[in-house]
């Protein structure tokens, strides 16, 4: 259920992009009007992350689970039937709130639901379900926009909610961050200043980096952003402490899966691109031929959960991120204008088995990495670093292409198009040196001991369970421990 669910809110991340064509035609509307039909879901989504956790913290996950699974499918319903391309983008802005509300929610669920020891084949099968919605969203809008409508990239969640409405009622059981409160300065902080970033970013390319309302965004922004991190370092009860950030582990994987969506999404975006303009492939045939990349995690995902429970998830996210590093490097030096696709096949096929290694055990060193009683905080503050990385990818490597090349000939877009991919495979390997901080698991199991609680927490909830004695464990975790025996 939490899969489905997060399967949707990821989905539609890059769904819309392949279908807005279509719309333009069906709907009209300006170029700026198309754009917003991508920015209006991202921003909403990005920018009230941070919040969703925090309602479902302090009102109950399942409920509030439930109430963004409520709004996302509605609002899905209304931009299948929008009149005008003005309803369509409210009606993405409100989706972007649904998604905001559930997506945050479904591991600490997840998590809630299944014993520790099986976690690792758990979040591999939720890395799965994810890694493929984010990767397939051109494939699917273009599917279903070439042989159906535009209207059922949207259409397609309906069903979806309204399956999993009931069975979450059923089968998911409620829980509650202990002590949680709304910390609303922090919420305002957080989501003007990722709001500011965020709208710089994705309007930079269009407007110009310099101009008004860009820098104004990215300026405000990152001066809001300040002020969230001083909030949540002298604040009594913060949105997301700063403390959290000296635990190598959270710092670490948070920083490697920002840089991750960097390189990956400005990467997918721009070779979708390729596939199609410059290779002649339809919308269906590009996404087709890039399957060995985007239906990989699919098959190794759920493989990647379970070596991260035997050997630790360091080794495996920090593997999986160097070989899609290289994956990314191999395409730049073969990307040409008349490229066979054989010649692109190794590539695709080491970026998707890179890319699949990443997701799961990345899932579970960041619930790992702080309390049971925060994982939602943990969980919403990744999820949001994950969406800004992907604003911040599609913008940087569209500046480096457009720098470098552009859209007039097969071959200026192959200029602008290998820089940018060789940008993204640097980009990718910092994630991977960023995953190579993370403490090892064996450093982990004895970071601390039951007269040192504090150094086991730095060590994520799993070596506390290991070290530290029912008296002396933090609140949550004797009761997480006494649950899963």
């Amino acid at each position: 259920m939490t899969s489905v669910a997060g399967f949707m809110a990821a989905l539609d991340n890059l769904v819309v992009t392949t279908a807005l064509p279509s719309i333009r035609e069906d709907l009209g509307g300006a170029l700026g009007d198309l754009e917003w039909t991508v920015s209006a879901y991202t921003l909403t989504f990005a920018v009230l992350l941070m919040f969703g956790a925090a309602l479902g913290d302090r009102f109950g996950r399942r409920r509030l689970f439930m109430v963004g699974l409520t709004v996302f499918t509605g609002a899905s319903a209304a931009a299948a039937m929008a009149p005008g391309i003005d309803s369509l983008i409210a009606a993405r802005a409100v989706q972007g709130v649904g998604a905001a509300i559930m997506m945050p929610l479904t591991l600490t669920l997840l998590t809630a639901a299944v014993p520790a020891a099986k976690r690792g084949m758990a979040y591999g099968i939720w890395g799965a379900v994810n890694g493929l919605a984010v990767a397939s969203g051109p494939l699917i809008g273009g599917s279903l926009t070439e042989h159906v409508s535009w209207h059922w990239i949207f259409w397609l969640n309906v069903p979806l909610g309204l399956a999993v409405l009931p069975l979450a009622r059923l089968r998911l059981s409620e829980s509650f961050g202990a002590g949680a409160r709304l910390d609303f300065p922090g919420t305002l902080l957080a989501s003007g200043g990722l709001f500011g970033i965020v709208y710089g970013l994705v309007r930079g390319p269009s407007d110009g980096w310099t101009g008004a309302l860009v820098l104004t965004g990215l300026i405000a922004g990152a001066a809001l952003l300040a002020g969230f991190v001083v909030h949540g370092t002298r604040a009594k009860n913060p949105m997301l402490p700063m403390r959290l950030f000296r635990s190598r582990a959270f710092a670490g994987i948070n920083a490697a899966s920002l840089l991750m969506f960097l390189g990956m999404f400005g990467s997918i975006f721009l070779l979708s691109q390729y596939m199609q303009g410059v290779l002649g492939y339809s919308p269906t045939e590009a996404g087709l031929r890039m399957l060995p990349w985007t239906g990989m995690p699919m098959l190794v995902a759920p493989v990647a959960g379970y070596l991260s429970d035997r050997v630790g998830g360091r080794p495996v996210v920090a593997t999986g991120l160097f070989l899609q590093a290289a994956g990314l490097a191999y395409y730049a030096s073969v990307v040409a204008a008349d490229a066979s696709y054989s010649s692109q096949l190794p590539a695709l096929i080491i970026s998707g088995i890179g890319m699949s290694l990443y997701f799961a055990p990345a899932s579970n060193l960041v619930m790992s990495s702080v309390r049971p009683q925060e994982q939602g905080i943990a969980s919403g503050a990744n999820n949001a670093l994950r969406e800004v990385g992907g604003a911040l990818g599609i913008a940087v490597m569209s500046s480096i292409f457009s720098a470098q090349g552009g859209y007039a000939t097969a071959e200026t877009f192959i200029d602008g198009l290998r820089p940018a991919l060789v940008v993204g495979a640097f980009v990718v390997a910092l994630a991977g040196i960023a995953a190579l901080v993370v403490p090892s698991a064996r450093r982990t199991a004895h970071a601390g001991t039951a007269e040192d609680p504090e150094r086991a927490l730095d060590a994520g909830p799993t070596a506390a369970l290991e070290t530290a004695s029912p008296e002396t464990a933090p609140p949550g975790v004797a009761r997480l421990e006494a649950a899963s025996r």
